[in-house]
């Protein structure tokens, strides 16, 4: 669905919506005016009409939006520059990727997505109810979408972090559960969050810092206050694989504690059971002369168990009293 919105270029009052294509060229002319124009959800032959047949954007700026990118970039050309930037959704444990391209230019901004977005829809929302507010020109328009698309991050690490709470909550209460492929799935998402963070940063610090002209002086505090929160993304983010990097060591200190509590259980009864073998293989010997040969079975074998038992008391309060036991 293409949707367009003309706005008064003074005052950033909306005058006019919805144009068709052929209209659209001819208000495209008029300098007293400023629009923009969100392409979502259109199949490419569409895109194309209104990204070439309507604005003539350079072929390779129109080829890297129409073909999706997992990395977010800013390219100027004559008279716009070209924003790739992504928002996210954190649905059933992974992180979804929707790209978001902006061509921005002196009196025009236009969008471009596949699928829908929040960012999008209360921008809308917003130029409907007090459309100077946020329409003055493109870069505040963009401003305005680029804010939106940042705080629908938050719900997503609320999200994330809940699963995380709850991972940290089975290692507890479930040391014997194996988490390990859960761990290994969460990690991979954050990373793959960063991997998505990274570049938006350096695209805003170039944005924020005046590098193009597109974006006016005034707007420059607004689009730190961007790269602010971008910062803070990547902080999160950070935070959230140290705390699963945390969960998985704590999921191996138990499962190692586990492990030694067995093996000293064993050993304590291998030792305890030293006695009887040394004990059954010293009486086992086949000498034809031995001390104790000719006495009577029942006192042979009490002598035996005697001799057995004392040995084992033995080693048990030398256990007991090391601690070892």
């Amino acid at each position: 669905m293409i949707r367009s919105f003309v706005f008064n270029q003074s005052q950033g009052r909306l005058i006019s919506q919805d144009l068709s294509l052929d209209l659209l060229s001819v208000v495209l002319q008029d300098d007293g005016v400023q629009f923009w124009v969100d392409c979502g959800e259109v199949s490419d032959d569409e895109a194309k009409a209104l990204l070439d047949g309507v604005f003539h954007f350079h072929p390779l700026a129109i080829e890297d939006c129409l073909a999706p990118s997992d990395r977010a970039k800013v390219e100027e050309y004559e008279s716009y520059i070209f924003l790739v930037t992504h928002a996210v959704q954190f649905e059933a444990g992974e992180f979804k990727m929707v790209e978001l391209d902006m061509f921005i230019g002196k009196n025009f901004l236009v969008t471009f997505h596949r699928s829908p977005l929040r960012c999008i829809s209360a921008t809308i929302d917003r130029v409907l109810k007090n459309a100077p507010t946020v329409a003055r020109a493109p870069d505040r328009l963009t401003y305005t979408i680029m804010d939106f698309l940042l705080e629908a991050y938050s719900p997503a690490f609320e999200d994330l972090s809940s699963e995380i709470s709850d991972l940290e909550k089975d290692v507890l209460a479930r040391p014997s559960k194996n988490i390990l492929n859960d761990v290994v799935r969460l990690k991979s998402e954050v990373q793959r969050l960063r991997q998505i963070v990274w570049p938006q940063r350096e695209v805003m610090a170039r944005l924020a810092h005046g590098e193009f002209k597109i974006v006016r002086a005034h707007m420059l505090p607004y689009y730190r206050d961007l790269l602010d929160q971008l910062v803070r993304i990547s902080t999160l983010a950070e935070n959230a694989r140290d705390s699963i990097t945390n969960v998985f060591q704590i999921h191996i200190n138990i499962q190692q504690m586990q492990v030694n509590h067995v093996i000293k259980v064993l050993t304590v009864m291998a030792t305890l059971c030293m006695p009887i073998l040394v004990v059954t293989s010293y009486y086992g010997m086949n000498f034809r002369h031995w001390p104790t040969l000719e006495t009577p079975t029942a006192e042979a074998y009490l002598w035996v168990w005697a001799i057995t038992a004392a040995c084992t008391l033995f080693l048990y309060l030398l256990l007991r009293r090391k601690g070892w036991w």
